[in-house]
Formats: C-alpha cells, sequence, structure tokens
C-alpha cells in the first residue's frame, strides 16, 4: 500500500469514528497528503484482494421491469481489468480523453474504473445531449476515443473528427464493438505511476446561463475529495445507497461512484422509462435501502404519493442540487418519522456545505460547513469577508482537496473564480449565531423589488406549501412604479385546474404568510424551462417577463394579478 493510499485510509476511518460529531470532525479533519493514487487500483482493487470485502455487492440495478442484476467488487474489479486491457489494445493511452455517453448500466462503471486504471481522463456526458452538444464537448474537450450505447451511436454521424468509435450493447457498421473486452485478460498492469495531480474527469457544466464551462478534476479532487460527501450523507460499510441521477452529471459521480465506494457501500440504481413515484417507493421497501438520496424536483414529486406504506423506510435521506423546500423535508418527516438532511455543492467541489447525521436540523438551513472545507461569507459589492449574508466563498488559503483544478482553457473564468484568494460559488447564503448557512439564492436571481431585496427561493418555499403547487419559479417582472415585483410561474399539481380561481387562491395563500413588499403579484401557470441536468432556467424566465411586459401596464394573456 502506497503512503497516500495510507494516508486516504486514515482520514475515511477518522470521519467515520466522528461520523456524528461535527464540532472534533470540523476541528481535527485535515485533507490527506496525497501524491501517487489511483482509486481503481488502490481502494477498489484493494477492497476486491480481500475475501470478505471483495464479497460484498458493490453495484445493483434494478430495471423498469422489475428485473435485477448485481455485481461485487471483486466481480468489477476483474470486469474493469479486461476493459482496460482491450481500451489499451484500441488504442487508449494514458492522457486520452474520452467521452462517455451511457446510461446506467454496468459498462458505465466498467469503463469509469477501466479510465483509472490507464490513467486515461473522462469526459461524462449525458445522452441527451444533441450532435452540436457532442461536437463542443470532442473539440473543447479534445477527445479521442467515445464510448457510447449502440442506440445513440448515430448521433456521433454528423460529428466528424478523428476518434475511436466505441458502443456498447450493438455496434453499428465501422464501430468497435465493446463485448469484445469480455475475451481480454483478467490481469492488468500498469503502465506508470498515476499521479493526485493528474487530470481524471472534464465535467462540462450544465449552464443556466452560458455556455458550458469545461470543470477539471483530478485522481484526488473527486476520489479522495468526496470524503467529504461521504461523510456527509453517513454512507457505512454494508449500506444499500439509492441515489436518483442520471449518468453525464457530477451528481452521479457523487452519490453512484465516489461516495460509496469509498465507504465501501452497494450503489443501487433504478431504471425507469418515466419517473413513477411508486416505483421509487416500492424499490426503497424491497431493496431494504439504508441511504437515499434525490434532488428536490424527485422529493416534490414523492410527497404527491402515499409515502406511509413503507415497512421500513430509509434512516439516512438527504437532497441536493437546489435547496430543499421546508414543506418537503416537514411531509417525509412526517411519514417516515426522518428528516432530509440538506446540501449544498457543486460540480466544482464536492459537499461544502450540508447537515452530517446526529446534528440538529434547521428547517430551511443548508447545515454547516462540512470538515475540510473553510466557508466564507463575502459581501459582493465591497469585498468585505465574514458578513452575516454574502456570497458563498471558499478560502484558497485552507484550499480543501475536493476543489477543482479550475475550468479548463478559460484564465478569465479562473481569475474571476478565484479572485481575492477565495473560489466564489456564484451563490449566496446567510449565516446564523450557529454558523447554520441558509440558502439566499444565485446572485444572479436575487433581485430588488421596490429597492427592497428578493430571495426567490424564499418566496417559491413559501408557494410550495400550497397542496395545489408541484413547482415554482420566481422572478423579477418590469413594473412602471416599483421597477419590478415578484412573478409566480407555477406548475400545478395532479388534480388542479389552471383556471382564475386556482391562481387566486395560490395568490391570497402567499398573501396571508409574506410580508408586505415581498408580496408576489402575478402568476401564471406555465411548463418551466429546464437545463437538462434538471435546474430551472430563471434566466429564460425573466427574458420572457422583458417581452411580455415591454409596454406598460399591459397584462399578457394568461396572467393573473394580485
Amino acid at each position: 500500500m502506497t503512503g497516500s493510499a495510507e494516508a486516504f485510509y486514515a482520514a475515511r476511518a477518522f470521519l467515520q469514528e466522528h461520523r456524528t460529531d461535527y464540532d472534533t470532525a470540523y476541528r481535527d479533519f485535515a485533507w490527506p497528503e496525497i501524491d501517487e493514487f489511483n482509486f481503481a487500483l488502490d481502494h477498489i482493487d484493494a477492497v476486491a484482494a480481500d475475501p470478505q470485502r471483495g464479497a460484498q455487492r458493490a453495484l445493483w440495478i434494478v430495471e423498469g421491469d422489475g428485473s435485477e442484476a448485481h455485481w461485487t467488487f471483486a466481480e468489477l474489479s476483474e470486469r474493469s481489468n479486461r476493459v482496460a486491457n482491450w481500451l489499451r489494445a484500441q488504442g487508449v493511452a494514458r492522457g486520452d480523453r474520452i467521452i462517455l455517453m451511457l446510461g446506467n448500466q454496468v459498462e458505465l462503471w466498467e469503463t469509469m474504473l477501466a479510465a483509472m486504471k490507464l490513467g486515461a481522463v473522462v469526459i461524462p456526458a449525458t445522452t441527451l445531449l444533441t450532435a452540436s452538444d457532442l461536437r463542443d464537448r470532442l473539440d473543447r474537450g479534445a477527445a479521442r476515443h467515445v464510448v457510447v450505447g449502440g442506440a445513440d451511436a448515430a448521433k456521433f454521424d454528423d460529428v466528424e473528427g478523428d476518434y475511436t468509435r466505441i458502443a456498447v450493447r450493438g455496434a453499428p457498421e465501422g464501430w468497435l464493438d465493446y463485448a469484445a473486452a469480455a475475451d481480454a485478460p483478467a490481469e492488468f498492469t500498469p503502465d506508470g505511476v498515476t499521479r493526485g495531480s493528474d487530470t481524471l474527469l472534464l465535467y462540462f457544466t450544465s449552464g443556466t446561463t452560458a455556455k458550458p464551462k469545461l470543470v477539471e478534476h483530478t485522481h484526488a479532487s473527486y476520489p479522495v475529495g468526496h470524503l467529504s460527501t461521504m461523510y456527509w450523507i453517513g454512507l457505512e460499510p454494508g449500506d444499500v445507497h439509492l441515489n436518483i441521477s442520471s449518468p453525464g452529471w457530477a451528481k452521479h459521480a457523487w452519490s453512484n461512484v465516489f461516495a460509496p465506494w469509498i465507504a465501501e457501500s452497494c450503489v443501487l440504481v433504478m431504471n425507469y422509462a418515466k419517473f413513477d413515484a411508486q416505483s421509487v417507493l416500492d424499490v426503497l421497501d424491497r431493496c431494504g435501502v439504508d441511504s437515499f438520496c434525490a434532488p428536490p424536483t424527485v422529493w416534490r414529486m414523492l410527497i404527491q404519493a402515499d409515502l406511509s406504506g413503507l415497512a421500513n423506510p430509509p434512516q439516512k435521506v438527504v437532497g441536493a442540487g437546489e435547496p430543499l423546500n421546508p414543506e418537503v423535508i416537514e411531509q417525509i418527516e412526517k411519514a417516515w418519522g426522518v428528516r432530509i438532511r440538506d446540501g449544498f455543492g457543486q460540480t466544482e467541489s464536492t459537499v461544502q456545505i450540508g447537515n452530517p447525521p446526529g446534528q440538529t436540523v434547521k428547517p430551511g438551513s443548508m447545515g454547516r460547513p462540512i470538515p475540510g472545507y473553510p466557508i466564507v461569507l463575502v459581501d459582493p459589492a465591497t469585498g468585505e469577508a465574514g458578513v452575516e449574508e454574502g456570497e458563498i466563498c471558499i478560502d484558497l488559503a485552507r484550499r480543501p482537496l475536493g476543489l477543482m483544478v479550475g475550468y479548463a482553457g478559460d484564465p478569465e473564468r479562473n481569475a474571476e473564480a478565484m479572485a481575492g484568494g477565495y473560489y466564489h460559488t456564484g451563490d449566496v447564503g446567510s449565516r446564523d449565531a450557529d454558523g447554520y448557512i441558509t440558502y439566499v439564492g444565485r446572485a444572479d436571481d436575487v433581485f430588488k423589488a421596490s429597492d427592497y431585496r428578493i430571495s426567490p427561493f424564499e418566496l417559491e418555499s413559501v408557494l410550495i406549501e400550497h397542496p395545489a403547487v408541484a413547482e415554482a419559479a420566481i422572478v423579477p417582472s418590469p413594473d412602471p412604479v416599483r421597477l419590478a415585483v415578484p412573478k409566480a410561474y407555477v406548475v400545478l399539481a395532479a388534480g388542479y385546474e389552471p383556471t382564475e380561481e386556482t391562481a387566486r387562491d395560490i395568490l391570497q395563500f402567499a398573501r396571508e404568510y409574506l410580508a408586505p413588499y415581498k408580496r408576489i403579484r402575478r402568476l401564471e401557470f406555465f411548463e418551466l424551462p429546464k437545463t437538462i441536468s434538471g435546474k430551472i432556467r430563471r434566466v429564460e424566465l425573466r427574458g420572457r417577463e422583458g417581452e411580455l411586459h415591454a409596454q406598460d401596464g399591459a397584462t399578457p394573456p394568461g396572467e393573473f394579478t394580485l
């Protein structure tokens, strides 16, 4: 075992020992010194080599028709060896960049591990990408190879370039067939040393306001940095962990690869053609899920179903991606007797802020800084640090291991993101006397109405408490008197009609629970525009408002007013 691997295991043991002792964990945790480290070789293969640990289930996939399959750590170690040997024979070399565009299937995990063993760089891609998206990833990502499902191979027909084409489960003419990897040797020998500073992942962010950024992570920043995510969730060896997330996005790597496998937990995956809340509840029950993570969109859909039927609800439940509304948290706690623990992080980092197990959870708060993350609130206007409300930043003087290297090939964005000795998240939060941080909103989503500062998230949290509201987004709507007024775009829950009566009932409800200066004055029933990773594109709604209200005083069709 290398010194870096020993340091990794020592840091893991410390966090597991103090799993419910936040004060000690935050005060005394130190990121391990990582020189030479390869997660697949130094951790997964080491787990696989131990007869007891290697026999533990590592991956469990449940299909939409109810069929299922599972693999142990030992099986995935050997399978990834074969894939690594086969990819090497196809010309994949250390430092080469691979676009990996697969669904939730075993080949995705095999290829991830194989790429690590080879020292190749993975560019995760969702299967929802278009040809123009793929062209951008090939060009800006300088990819030399693609591994894609046979059903999606045609998307590359119009994507020119000199790259190796590998298809999984059905190879069209001219493509290499991934199935041949099964015949490759089962023993793998690396061709050199993997350093913690070597690039492992390049993520194209979903981008709610601009062209996707290219986030660079190393063999240390995600594989070791997700110690923070393991700690936040509270994962332990042998846990069955279900995370609702699509491949291609950072959250999939967070909770479907690194955090559970760091802890030696089992990754449980659900495949479905269309999301169905009851199916999720059935899997939670049937598979004995210990730990469950889902984005707010999924949690909001789950509370529309009957939550009371679970015989043994999961005892570790967390949410990430966007802040959770208090109403969702309360309904889950009422039904399951456990409180959803919110967490905050980005593609650019592992979990920065969260509510780890055993701590008081304050409604509406994301929690406190996670061990290893020196969080500072900085006034966006003055640059003053340590304010009660400001941009959530990371002190780079104590740079956490889980923070990205930077935005690849974009020095201007890097300079902006790392200005003043801080990493700037672009998110605004407020901190209370106990150190708990509450999300206010994206810096570019917060707006002023009649010179009062408005947090869209605060207003949305009130709206979603109304039984007719499934989802909501608040944006500024131009107003000749107040400069702007809050407008709600609302997606209705099942059983409600988009009538004037429904609109007025929602607006009146909001009026009762919001201060006069925060009052929602306009409402429209509208399907919320989202990025392909599921985040609401408020920038699109703000632009729409500018067009609708270009003429002062006019009320556009379909809009209801207070």
